[in-house]
């Protein structure tokens, strides 16, 4: 009988504040310069007070309504002892028994995930270890940024689907604004814990610690579980403990027994007051919702017609989808008057493979916000129109696009000066195709033996000739008369 994974997450994320979670000190990821952002508050200096951030809170409570959780009417926070060099307090404010949200799932390929609860809490700061040295450093930058912790239930049963669970979740995230949950940063940050049994009673449970990007999400726990079958085929028996990712070796490493809850030794925070929940409140919430992943798939299904791959990159790429919508936009007054609205969702459709092929090739692998997009969207929409009406090839839509993205030019501007419209007189072309048969004797010899390819070759060459502005079904058309 094989082994059955049983696997939970612990998801934080730094959540998107302009100042920390306790004090005034500016929430500043992407700061340099350490010791910067920090005062006597978050620096646990004698005899200051920490005053609770209600954006913040407002951003845990969204999280939990865009996952179906229910929202505390009391919440309190928590004193979580425990020693660390980066945690100046010597404790940390947290959530224990009466978090902010509760229950709840997200649905990832039909199966629904539960959530166990989320709550908010204050991050630490960081420690650097220069090489060779005996010392390390602290910068206490990050430490009181406000950290929402988002903890499932054990229902996840394999690497790929725990990869596929934190990708929807960070989604999710920017969809509603409370982090931008870049993991190469640090503002979200992925714990696994996982078992194994052959029968319905739990096997012993490990957890493996700051997991800092989605691939290493699955090939950690992949690793765990195989790892923890040999040590089961062999005799041995599974440890609780903490475990670490090693990048390079790309195996899971022992750090520490794992502490329980009472290790930490939970009591109410006495220097922040209970928190009360009016109906109204969360209402108020409620209405700045905005749509979410799920919704934009079902919603781009429906409008715009397009596949599964295409609708799953724009979902993934949220501003370049809002610009995907602001294209379309502009072309639907001369698509409603053609086909009963079939023309908007083949102009849609070509929308889509333009920004998801051509587009995405000319950012380079940059991120569409990074760069200084040129491109109207109005200019877009007229190149498509162009191509959609026939009036430039495939061909010239490559080179006038490029020409766009570069300078942001009209479209029809571009195809006037370099002379790229469609050749649609036939005597012109004609006489093109007369010389490209007169130049390539043995294709043309080939072709009349019964060689079906020849006649593509002579096509390609008479393609070249015209610099792409022949229509192909014209120039075949006119080949096989001629010849």
């Amino acid at each position: 009988m094989a082994y059955k994974p049983t696997i939970g997450l612990e998801i934080h994320a730094e959540l998107k504040t302009n100042s920390k979670m306790f004090c005034s000190c500016k929430n500043d990821p992407d700061e340099k310069r350490p010791n910067y952002n920090i005062c006597p508050v978050c620096t646990a200096q004698p005899g200051t007070l920490p005053v609770a951030n209600e954006e913040a809170i407002k951003k845990v409570i969204k999280t939990g309504l865009a996952l179906h959780s229910t929202i505390a009417e009391d919440s309190k926070f928590d004193r979580k002892n425990y020693f660390y060099p980066d945690l100046p307090k010597g404790y940390q404010i947290s959530q224990y028994d009466q978090p902010l949200c509760a229950g709840g799932y997200l649905e990832i390929d039909g199966r629904k995930i539960r959530i166990t609860r989320i709550h908010l809490e204050e991050d630490t700061g960081s420690l650097a270890h220069p090489e060779g040295a005996d010392y390390s450093l602290v910068n206490l930058n990050r430490a009181g940024i406000p950290l929402m912790e988002l903890v499932t239930e054990p229902d996840i049963t394999s690497g790929k689907e725990a990869k596929a669970f934190a990708e929807e979740l960070q989604r999710i995230f920017r969809y509603l604004g409370v982090s931008d949950a870049d993991m190469e940063k640090g503002q979200m940050r992925v714990e696994v814990n996982i078992s194994i049994s052959k029968n319905s009673k739990l096997g012993t449970k490990v957890e493996i610690k700051n997991l800092n990007s989605f691939k290493v999400v699955e090939k950690a726990v992949d690793f765990e579980i195989k790892r923890q079958e040999e040590v089961l085929e062999s005799g041995g028996k599974v440890v609780q403990e903490t475990r670490g990712w090693h990048d390079k070796k790309e195996i899971t490493f022992s750090q520490r027994e794992k502490e329980e809850a009472h290790d930490y030794r939970y009591f109410p925070e006495p220097d922040l007051p209970p928190l009360h929940f009016e109906k109204d409140y969360i209402i108020n919430i409620k209405t700045t919702m905005p749509e979410l992943p799920e919704q934009k798939r079902e919603r781009f299904k429906k409008e715009f017609g397009l596949d599964e791959a295409s609708v799953e990159f724009f979902v993934a790429n949220k501003d370049l989808s809002g610009y995907y919508e602001k294209v379309v936009s502009e072309f639907e007054e001369w698509t409603a008057e053609e086909e009963k609205g079939e023309a908007h969702k083949k102009a849609s459709k070509l929308v889509a493979n333009y920004l998801i092929s051509d587009i995405q090739g000319l950012l380079s692998g940059k991120e569409f916000v990074e760069v200084e997009f040129k491109i109207t969207p109005e200019n877009f929409a007229e190149f498509i129109k162009m191509i959609y009406k026939g009036e430039i090839s495939s061909k010239v839509a490559k080179m006038v696009i490029e020409d766009m993205f570069n300078t942001g030019s009209d479209p029809s501007e571009i195809v006037d000066e370099n002379n790229w419209g469609q050749m649609s007189d036939e005597s012109g072309l004609e006489k093109i195709i007369g010389e490209v048969i007169a130049k390539n004797e043995k294709a043309v010899e080939d072709y009349r033996k019964g060689k079906a390819a020849s006649l593509q070759f002579l096509a390609g060459q008479v393609m070249s000739a015209t610099r792409g502005t022949a229509k192909p079904e014209k120039v075949q058309e006119l080949l096989k008369k001629l010849l």
